[in-house]
């Protein structure tokens, strides 16, 4: 077909029909070679980069492939210290198929993996992955693994996934909340089961269309609350075209179903108005942290400011959310008013006593058993699940900015500095010396001076000073450390559009290959093609000379 357009293929087909030519450079052996030499050149400078910086992070993320087989997803956090400003970077190395996922067999094929390619383990200075118990187990995970091979790689488990599971924590904390998210799955479900339902969906709802929910998307519930909440009454009319124009009775009780006993009520309504605040909250986050150079200082102010919101909105969210129900409901003709239950009388004891007996109104039940469970369970779920974070910022908080190294008088920071020896200390290895550290950020925080007060530009500032050896590994450290494991997720986004169902013979070679071709595209547009070609050409006897 595309000889029939192009001339230049019509004669290289006529050549290979006419047998006038046996040597040609598109078949599968020859791609391998060229992808197998572009690859190891893009990984070569790649390990020469981490090598280059010393310390460095290792991020991992596993998921099965569409061949039913492990894929680990093994991705280099450094910093680039090659140019004049210092930038953080996130570098894919490659997939590796484990047939063992315990924590011992990913823990071994990881150290495998470095030796192969040179990297020393002593160097690792952080280690990034999921909350799985074989990634982040106490006692046989690979963080502890590792830890009991260099105690300095600190484990930091994502950030991403730890938020994901706060709002799990949140989900199924009431059975109110268990019940509002149902009702969430079965609009869903009552739409995208039928083609002819999913046409009467987009007919009356024009712009957001419906999600289910996911345990693993980090965005699922967030976007699944969100088409409802601005379209409530769209969906309301499209359920009731369900309703009208079904000729499955069951089908017709569910759409009546929901929108008599869900989308009419308002106890739903705000529940809906609730739940968005607070998943758009933590959704705000949760995408600010996927930056690839993001980095520890910003990522504990944010879940600060997270758990703070929290607070803040646990006294003024609920009236707020009242509020906005309220002209919710009026809009669509709904009553703003809790529907009142029949209360219950039992029989008395002739000794209580009635008058202090205080009945809840359903406005303050709602509150008190549902709204203050949900905001509880926020708060308590960030403080335990990010206090690694936590014990970061009590070792080396004190260097997260130069105004909060001023704070301190020098007996404090004294004390900070030694301490900070003795947490990066191993055997007989240390990375900073505390007494002079102490000594040169006495120094560093009245000389210094930088238009924005981060930790990028305070290393900056002190690599180009060239001054003070000790602060300068401090922040490369901290700057190491890595706050998700957004980088390798994305690897697998990458893997999906290279190896699907299509091509799942593809060798593992082949999609290393083109895996780092695709993810590290900026080191492929910098190589030197002439010699590339000269390499490959000398590789071995060609029967046709490229040059």
């Amino acid at each position: 077909m595309i000889a029939e357009f192009d001339p230049v293929m019509q004669e290289h087909v006529r050549r290979i029909q006419n047998k006038e030519i046996h040597n040609h450079y598109l078949g599968p052996k020859m791609q391998n070679e060229l992808i197998d030499l572009l690859s190891n050149e893009v990984k070569t400078k790649i390990i020469k980069k981490v090598k280059e910086a010393k310390y460095f992070s290792i991020i991992l993320d596993c998921t099965p492939n569409t061949s039913h087989k492990e894929q680990m997803s093994i991705v280099l956090r450094c910093l680039d210290i090659s140019q004049t400003s210092i930038e953080v970077k996130e570098y894919f190395l490659e997939f590796l198929i484990v047939n063992d996922t315990t924590g011992k067999g990913l823990f071994d094929s990881i150290i495998e993996e470095l030796n192969r390619i040179g990297l020393n383990v002593d160097d690792i200075r952080g280690q990034g992955y999921d909350n799985g118990s074989n990634m982040k187990g106490k006692h046989k995970g690979v963080q502890k693994r590792l830890l009991q091979v260099n105690p300095r790689a600190f484990y930091a488990p994502c950030g991403c996934h730890s938020l994901n599971l706060v709002i799990s924590d949140m989900a199924i904390s009431c059975k109110k909340a268990e019940d509002f998210f149902g009702t969430i799955q079965r609009i869903y479900s009552m739409f995208a089961s039928s083609t002819k339902r999913w046409k009467i969906l987009q007919d009356n709802i024009p712009y957001l269309t419906l999600k289910s929910l996911s345990q693993t998307r980090w965005e699922s519930r967030l976007e699944s609350v969100k088409a409802i909440r601005f379209q409530a009454p769209e969906l309301r009319n499209a359920l009731m075209d369900l309703y009208r124009d079904s000729d499955d009775l069951k089908v017709k009780s569910e759409a009546k179903s929901l929108v008599e006993n869900e989308l009419e009520k308002f106890e739903f309504l705000l529940a809906m108005v609730i739940w968005y605040d607070v998943l758009y909250a933590v959704n705000l986050v949760s995408k600010n942290l996927q930056s690839k150079d993001m980095c520890i200082d910003v990522a504990i102010k944010q879940l600060d400011g997270l758990i703070y919101y929290f607070k803040k909105f646990r006294d003024e969210g609920f009236e707020k959310a009242m509020s906005t129900a309220k002209e919710l409901a009026l809009k669509m003709g709904i009553e703003p008013s809790f529907r009142g239950k029949r209360i219950i009388q039992r029989n008395r004891r002739f000794d209580e006593n009635v008058d202090n007996e205080t009945l809840k109104t359903p406005i303050d039940s709602f509150r008190t058993d549902y709204f203050l469970y949900i905001v509880d369970q926020a708060c308590v779920s960030l403080e335990s699940r990010f206090e690694q974070f936590k014990e970061f910022d009590n070792y080396f908080g004190f260097l997260f900015s130069i105004k909060k190294l001023k704070s301190f008088n020098e007996e404090t920071l004294e004390k900070k500095c030694i301490d900070l020896e003795k947490f990066w200390k191993h055997d007989n290895h240390v990375d900073v010396n505390g007494l002079d550290l102490f000594e040169e950020l006495k120094m560093l925080r009245d000389i210094i001076h930088v238009e924005s007060d981060t930790l990028i530009n305070v290393l900056t500032y002190i690599k180009n000073f060239n001054f003070f050896p000790n602060a300068y590994i401090a922040y490369r450290i901290m700057l190491t450390i890595p706050v998700t494991v957004a980088s390798a997720e994305r690897s697998f986004s990458t893997l999906k559009l290279i190896k699907n169902y299509l091509r799942s013979t593809m060798s593992q070679e082949r999609l290393n290959g083109l895996a780092i071709m695709s993810i590290e595209r900026d080191f492929l547009e910098e190589l030197d093609y002439d010699s590339f070609i000269k390499q490959f050409a000398s590789v071995k006897a060609r029967k046709i000379n490229f040059i």
